[in-house]
């Protein structure tokens, strides 16, 4: 029932209890990953009995043979006997891999946190050998178009984190929002985090809610869920638009936009508006000065600036703008894109960051910058031509990871992103290393590695326009995130019977998780023993 199934899995007989008198204990490095396994279990201070033990160490990999690949940075192997268990990973990243095996191991209502330890607690006998596909298995959550509280941020992040995500995309600002403080320009959040109604029909239709929505997190907030994700092995990437989808930017500081003399409110339609930053200094001063917080915020090696759909007409009918592309020699005003692009790329460099922007292949704006992560969302063959440029990629084409498009065609199906039905099949169909692709470099490996081009790895989305409660994100993401996980971390096939039944015991699992009033309440922090 292990989600996603493991590369290799040899079962014995037997089971390992799970209660109070489990020993657990850590080697060398080992500590916070045991500390987060024994949160989890609801361990006590002190074992009450002389129990079973349980083992984390970090050991060295071994280089691959004909037998065997190398486990990596996110490998891991796990042991369990009905003495013992050990888990053991050549680096932290693979004993947090492992501790979600460990959790999918016990049955679903072990995973209540407010049911006592033990009280069907057990492991089965077995051993694994695990690594994954590919280093970036990511989800990405609007929180534009609807605000979601941190509360459910929290659950999200222990919900990746059992599926073996390592990244969360959290898409922050856009033309209906702001979501977050930035040191110096409180009319960010003071205007651009609400607005006085939301679209509620078809574009073009004119219908709407009449209820203003809003809010935006604090820099204390995202420092909390940055830090509760990071022990939990999942990096918080920040994705802030530019040049286009700012309109809620330019309501606050319509200064920095090609039209300063309007006063413009934070949009309230879906859809991409025209509104746009300008391209002179001072408002390349603005960004630089957004992302100088981001990154004060946000640890992450990436950072997301947007970069797509972004209309140019502004910039062609501005005389500043053509004078600028004239300048820079560029042939036409809509290349100025991806000179915007750049200085926020060689801005975020010299905070030692890397720049991802969605990828626009195929359109007038032109190529972005060289050594540019791209998200590959159009389509998959723009993945592989991103890749024939020299760029990493992250796969995440809408018609197979798109999770606010419908699941089914059926007159009970939620309204969701019209134009397409993305079922689970489609996304066990999705191949990201599909046309001879190669994974690209590792976000935790050695930093001259970093930039070798390939696919870094694969991400789901879920755009909120149609969003508007936890509970109606939790129906789009099941059980499509199980698929996304699953190709994300091996090769195909995939049996569709298969992870259709181990999804229904994850359901399982996710509502053991929630049965504490819809927030996942960690047990206490045990002991550790050295």
């Amino acid at each position: 029932m292990i989600i996603p199934r493991p590369r290799e899995l040899t079962p014995r007989p037997g089971t390992l209890p799970v209660g109070p008198d489990l020993h657990l204990s850590a080697g060398p490095g080992a500590e916070q990953a045991a500390g987060l396994l024994a949160e989890y279990l609801g361990l006590p201070d002190a074992p009450t009995g002389p129990g079973p033990r349980l083992r984390l160490e970090l050991v060295p990999d071994h280089p691959a043979t004909a037998e065997q690949s190398a486990l990596g940075p996110q490998g891991y192997l796990l042991d369990i006997r009905p003495d013992g268990a050990t888990l053991a990973a050549p680096a932290e990243a693979g004993l947090l891999s492992g501790i979600q095996t460990l959790r999918q191991l016990l049955p679903p209502e072990a995973l209540d946190p407010e049911r006592p330890l033990g009280a069907d607690g057990h492991w089965p006998c077995l051993t694994i050998r695990d690594s994954p596909r590919l280093p970036w298995r990511g989800f990405m959550l609007d929180v534009v178009r609807h605000f979601f509280p941190l509360s459910y941020l929290l659950e999200l992040v222990d919900e990746l984190a059992l599926l073996k995500f390592n990244v969360l995309q959290l898409h922050l600002t856009d033309d209906q929002g702001w979501r977050f403080e930035v040191d110096g320009l409180p009319r960010l959040t003071e205007v651009g985090a609400w607005r006085t109604e939301t679209q509620v029909g078809p574009p073009g239709s004119g219908l709407a809610d009449n209820t203003p929505h809003g809010g935006y997190y604090t820099r204390a907030e995202l420092q909390q869920l940055v830090a509760f994700a990071a022990r939990r092995g999942i990096t918080v990437v920040p994705e802030i638009e530019m040049p286009g989808h700012v309109r809620a930017a330019l309501a606050a500081y319509p200064e920095y936009g090609n039209h300063p003399e309007r006063r413009l409110p934070v949009w309230t339609q879906r859809g991409i508006s025209e509104d746009i930053l300008s391209v002179d200094d001072k408002t390349l001063a603005f960004c630089r000065q957004i992302l100088d917080t981001v990154v004060q915020v946000f640890p992450s090696r990436h950072v997301h600036i947007g970069g797509e759909e972004c209309p140019t007409v502004q910039w062609e009918q501005s005389e500043a703008a053509r004078e600028r592309a004239r300048e820079l020699g560029l042939a036409h005003p809509a290349q100025l894109r991806g000179w915007f692009l750049g200085r926020m790329q060689e801005h975020l460099a010299g905070h030692g960051r890397r720049t991802v922007c969605w990828d626009e292949t195929g359109h007038a704006a032109g190529e972005p910058p060289a050594g540019m992560v791209l998200g590959a969302w159009r389509d998959p063959v723009h993945g592989v031509l991103a890749v024939g440029r020299g760029h990493q990629v992250v796969m995440g084409p809408h018609r197979s990871t798109y999770l606010d498009y419908p699941q089914r065609d059926h007159p009970h199906e939620p309204h969701g992103q019209p134009g397409e039905i993305v079922g689970l099949d489609d996304v066990l169909r999705f191949d990201p290393l599909a046309a001879d692709l190669q994974p690209g470099g590792l976000p935790v490996a050695d930093p001259a590695q970093d930039e070798l081009p390939g696919v870094l790895g694969v991400q789901g989305s879920l755009w909120t326009e149609y969003v508007a409660t936890p509970a109606h994100a939790r129906y789009l993401l099941y059980p499509r995130l199980c698929g996304i996980a699953e190709i994300a971390w091996r090769p195909g096939p995939h049996d569709r019977e298969s992870l259709l039944e181990r999804a229904a015991t994850h359901r399982r699992r996710v509502a053991a998780l929630l049965s504490a009033g819809g927030t996942h309440t960690p047990r206490m922090i045990g002991t550790i023993e050295a």
